[in-house]
């Protein structure tokens, strides 16, 4: 396999079922993406990461712009050698991170000017450098440099930032040129407004991309308005190829969004909730930290095949993260990737089947039920 390539094999409803072909491997579809941020997914060893199921990573192009430099990641071989991971990863622009993150950012129409939040050095980053360093990293799935509009916020003032953003997608095409192999996806903005988001679908088909991302969703909106975005955007974007939904979500924001027709998904919140003592389990969120674990001889979850599961006890798990033991973060994370997977495998099976409504029933369903009874 030469090229990158998208196929929808089945549908269930507006839920798709696919398989995104590339020259490192393929991505099942609906698919959920780990983050790693900074060239690692804390606490995980990517064989690791592999083992729960991801066909595919997450590397961030502002963080490692600043850390360790794309200039120096491209002489060591690559994001891929470097960080060991010989599958596909997508790098998103830095776009996000410029806006949420960095000091004294100036935004013009050829770009952003900002202040690394690492040590204060000054940074230019437009589209033709988001390029740039994203061709340095090597990633397979490369993000259009946008404009993240904080939310709430005008309608004039999303219709700003949107249109900027669109002539932003326009620099980004030109500039990504001709890499075979390599994919670009042009990124829809429009906050919560539908005429806007109707615009910017339509100047992104102008364009052509390989794909097409919905941005400026979970940004504090809400899980009613970022559905209700949901119940139309996908539509707007071609059918034939990937859409993917950026910084989503909880395990109930994903099932929502699959339904309504993403077809790929990223979020810290597997991760990050783990180093914090939160487990994600089919029976709703565990916090460890709780003295209710401290005698518990039981598993997280019985039904589970993660490690954290299969060979720790609650009262374990909760003594190392009182303790402060790096395994802590180790087990948990393991666990919640694995059970992000397990839902895409689960909804990917059913959509194939025909029974994703059956199948999402008796998630909420079991989720409802709350966690196991204290002993």
């Amino acid at each position: 396999m030469t090229g990158f390539s998208f196929t929808l094999n089945a549908t269930d409803g507006r839920a798709r079922a696919g398989l995104i072909q590339t020259p490192r491997g393929e991505i099942r579809t609906p698919a959920f993406m780990p983050v790693g941020t900074a060239a690692t997914v804390k606490a995980m060893l990517p064989e690791s990461v592999r083992a729960t199921g991801a066909d595919i990573l997450l590397g961030n192009t502002y963080h490692l712009m600043l850390r360790p430099g794309a200039g120096r990641i491209a002489r060591l071989g690559g994001l891929h050698r470097f960080m060991n991971w010989d599958r596909p990863i997508l790098t998103d622009s830095g776009g996000f991170q410029v806006m949420s993150l960095a000091d004294l950012r100036k935004l013009t129409e050829e770009g952003v000017t900002f202040a690394s939040h690492v040590d204060g050095s000054r940074h230019f980053l437009s589209p033709e450098t988001s390029m740039e360093i994203q061709r340095l990293l090597g990633s397979d799935i490369v993000m259009a440099f946008d404009e993240c509009p904080a939310l709430p916020a005008t309608h004039e003032r999303q219709a700003e930032a949107m249109r900027l953003s669109m002539r932003w997608a326009q620099r980004s095409r030109d500039a990504f040129g001709d890499r075979p192999g390599h994919a670009l996806f042009g990124i829809m903005q429009g906050g919560v407004e539908r005429d806007l988001r109707e615009e910017s679908a339509e100047a992104l088909r102008r364009i052509g991309f390989d794909g097409y991302a919905i941005g400026g969703l979970a940004v504090g909106e809400g899980q009613e308005a970022m559905f209700g975005v949901l119940d139309y955007a996908p539509e707007l974007l071609p059918r034939d190829k990937p859409r993917y939904l950026m910084g989503v979500g909880k395990p109930d924001d994903i099932v929502g969004a699959v339904q309504r027709g993403v077809d790929m998904m990223d979020c810290v919140l597997p991760s990050r909730s783990g180093r914090t003592g939160q487990a994600w389990t089919r029976r709703g969120q565990v916090n460890i930290k709780n003295a209710r674990h401290a005698d518990d001889p039981r598993p997280l979850d019985e039904r589970c095949t993660c490690p954290a599961c299969t060979g720790y006890s609650r009262a374990y798990l909760h003594h190392v993260f009182r303790a402060g033991e790096m395994i802590s973060g180790m087990l948990l994370t393991w666990h919640n990737l694995h059970y992000y997977q397990e839902i895409m495998q689960g909804m990917r099976d059913a959509i194939a089947g025909g029974t994703l409504d059956n199948w999402i029933a008796g998630f909420h369903a079991v989720r409802a039920q709350g966690d196991i009874e204290a002993i």
